[in-house]
């Protein structure tokens, strides 16, 4: 069985409209987790009321400690063989957990995303995978991002880095590796565990024969002050995580003393001073923060 966890801030409807598509679409066996993570209302209750004849779908109430602090959560209330975390503003239109579990009945393989594609524009795909980290500077991009589909990714393959919208991981290497760490509360988690699997020795895949539609980030919107303060403090804290000798040096040089002075300038030369400060702030938290 799967146990499929989302997190759910603030955002009943998308949620919703997530369970709706597994309901009208999966034939996988499968139970359905939604940790509310401190909404604003008592969406919990809502969501036990909108689905009372589906046991298969269970809530559990959180206080708002973040992505992983909130999958976590719904880890201790999960019975399946297969961990399969998605964002709760993404759906599907077809079956897509019976190709993410043969990926992983291969027992090298201890994680697997599957295709992302936009829901606003159908067609275009969000993610088939990742390009490594670049080694000083750590950045990397979506391969096939923002490009139509036409069949230009459809074969599996390898990848550095699952994708913390839609990924899936059996439970024995869980138990190996141990959970998500809680401490960038957003941002990097997901690829601060691909590392940590990949350094157990398991290989993480991509599989385009199962197709997640994202509707993109609901809880911290581009060019928020929120999404730049904690984009800013996760990446150093990654680099102080999972670099070691001269090159965590050098990386952490490069933010604090270039990248993100650069970034602050920049959004004050728009006038952005909120986003400015956020960027200087969350920085500054990356290297005072503990790192583990």
């Amino acid at each position: 069985m799967v146990s499929i966890i989302t997190v759910n801030y603030n955002g009943l409807s998308d949620t919703c409209e997530m369970i709706d598509s597994f309901l009208k679409n999966e034939t996988y066996p499968y139970e359905i987790i939604v940790v509310d993570n401190g909404s604003q209302s008592p969406q919990a209750e809502k969501i036990k009321k909108q689905y009372p004849d589906k046991p298969q779908i269970k809530v559990v109430q959180n206080i708002n400690n973040g992505f992983a602090g909130g999958n976590n959560a719904g880890l201790k209330v999960a019975e399946g063989d297969y961990l399969f975390f998605i964002n709760n503003d993404a759906f599907i239109t077809g079956p897509i957990l019976k190709k993410l579990v043969h990926r992983l009945k291969d027992r090298q393989n201890g994680g697997v995303s599957p295709m992302l594609k936009y829901g606003s524009n159908m067609n275009v795909i969000q993610f088939a995978g990742f390009t490594p980290l670049s080694p000083i500077t750590l950045r990397n991009r979506m391969i096939g991002e923002r490009e139509p589909d036409h069949g230009q990714y459809s074969s599996p393959r390898e990848i550095p880095y699952l994708h913390g919208a839609a990924m899936m991981v059996r439970r024995d290497v869980l138990q190996r590796v141990g959970p998500m760490t809680d401490i960038f509360f957003l941002f990097y988690e997901e690829i601060d565990w691909s590392v940590r699997i990949r350094r157990a020795g398991y290989r993480l895949w991509y599989e385009p024969a199962s197709v997640v539609y994202h509707k993109e980030s609901m809880t911290a919107q581009r060019g928020t002050p929120l999404r730049e303060f904690y984009m800013s403090r996760a990446r150093v804290l990654f680099a102080r995580r999972n670099l070691d000798g001269i090159r965590k040096l050098l990386a952490c040089f490069y933010i604090c003393l270039l990248a993100s002075p650069k970034k602050a300038i920049c959004h004050l030369l728009h006038g952005q001073f909120k986003l400015s400060k956020a960027t200087l702030c969350g920085t500054f938290s990356g290297i005072t923060a503990q790192s583990h």
